[in-house]
């Protein structure tokens, strides 16, 4: 296996240096194939109750009229997250797309927007208006109020109860870090925040953003009280064979305020061709939990990796995790660089390219992006992307298996290593 390594230029130094962390890792990597197990026992559950067919995994074109495979698709996603309907649809684009989407359409001019869990990733902020922006929910009336964590990243309970007023309609809670370096949230934490918030004003909607977590836990937020969960079919979900498309799982009242903003008033969840996309759908989806656990215990190997450097990582490699995300504080522009260039370099697809930082849409920094995947911006898939800003932290995740993502940490460490960026102990 060593020799296999050399052949892709990693150095004797790295791969001992690795192995000898990686032996720590098997209790960890054992309790991850356990929640693995039960959500795809979860899944498939959900399939045969739905009665999913062969049927269902053909397309429809034009209108899409009585899409069958479409609709008992979003009939398992209801089923899986305990929801009491879902809207999963390629026209849905990407995860911001979802996260706007879901906004748009149950906020009305007048509404107040209130995140208690600070400033939201970055390509909503022009979807909220905190950037100016057209068609922002701003320009619409729509005002947006925050709350920031506590200096040890747990919920201002005090101030979020200030923030709450009769304007308050919707309230959306990050799961995921984004580009930050604070922790993700566990689902009973979420849990204890919505119990807070329903209790302060029971008629408030609660949004959870749930991309990156999906399946790496046994409950998901909606189990937990969230009004909607929202997500991207290229990450979690997806199992890395979903091309495009996302979801919102939740209340049916949103679900269908969603569908006829999706659509048309009138049409609602009626139309939308699945245009051949739903075999994919369905077996991505079915891959989900172990495709999921890959990136988990990639995302742990790589804590283990830089903490034993030296280097800040969110989260550790002992803690318990709620997403595929791990943020590495590098401390040096030069270091995410080599990093991402590290990371592509073992992609199956485009290994050969080398990505730089540059302006990318939505974003207030140059940001570099390593993705050599099947999917394009897919990030279930082995990527690692990083906004040229201090504190200079790259955000690793993915690997549809768990040996590509041990490789691709190998490769960005070893990259480190070449450029006498990091020194090993």
């Amino acid at each position: 296996m060593e020799n296999n390594y050399k052949e892709f230029g990693i150095s004797d130094e790295v791969y001992a240096f690795a192995e000898e962390k990686l032996n720590d890792l098997k209790p960890r990597f054992d309790e991850i194939d356990r929640i693995a197990e039960y959500n795809q026992m979860k899944v498939l559950k959900a399939m045969q109750d739905c009665q999913v067919s062969e049927a269902c995994l053909l397309g429809t074109t034009g209108y899409g009229y009585n899409d069958l495979g479409r609709d008992r698709l979003e009939e398992v996603y209801a089923h899986i997250f305990h929801t009491e309907d879902a809207l999963v649809r390629p026209q849905i684009t990407c995860g911001t797309h979802a996260l706007a989407l879901a906004l748009m359409s149950n906020l009305r001019p007048g509404d107040e927007l209130l995140s208690p869990v600070g400033k939201p990733y970055d390509t909503l902020e022009k979807v909220i208006g905190i950037t100016p922006h057209k068609g922002s929910l701003a320009e619409y009336g729509i005002t947006y109020r925050q709350v920031d964590l506590l200096p040890d990243g747990s919920f201002d309970y005090d101030n979020i109860e200030k923030a709450l007023n009769d304007k308050t309609k919707l309230v959306t809670i990050q799961r995921s870090k984004g580009y930050q370096t604070r922790p993700s949230f566990s689902v009973s934490a979420i849990g204890e925040l919505i119990a807070f918030l329903k209790e302060k004003k029971p008629d408030v909607t609660v949004m959870v953003d749930n991309c990156y977590g999906e399946f790496t836990e046994t409950i998901e937020p909606s189990d937990v009280g969230a009004d909607m969960i929202v997500g991207s079919l290229i990450k979690n979900p997806g199992g890395g064979l979903a091309p495009i498309g996302g979801y919102i799982a939740g209340k049916k009242e949103c679900i269908e305020n969603a569908a006829y903003r999706l659509t048309s008033p009138g049409l609602g969840k009626e139309v939308g061709a699945s245009l051949g996309v739903l075999k994919d759908f369905y077996q991505g989806l079915f891959l989900a939990p172990t495709v999921a656990a890959s990136a988990e215990k990639g995302a742990i190997f790589a804590a283990k990796i830089y903490e034993s450097l030296g280097f800040d990582v969110i989260p550790s490699s002992d803690e318990v995790r709620h997403d595929i995300i791990q943020s590495v504080v590098l401390k040096s522009a030069e270091r995410v660089i080599a990093f991402c260039q590290g990371i592509q370099s073992a992609s199956p697809v485009d290994s050969m390219a080398m990505p730089y930082p540059d302006d990318m849409p939505g974003y207030d920094s140059k940001v570099i992006m390593a993705a050599g995947n099947f999917i394009s911006g897919s990030s279930i898939e082995l990527s690692a992307d990083a906004p040229i800003r201090e504190p200079y932290a790259v955000y690793f995740q993915g690997g549809l298996t768990w040996p590509h993502a041990k490789f691709g940490i190998l490769r960005a460490t070893e990259e480190l290593f070449r450029r006498n960026l990091i020194e090993l102990p």
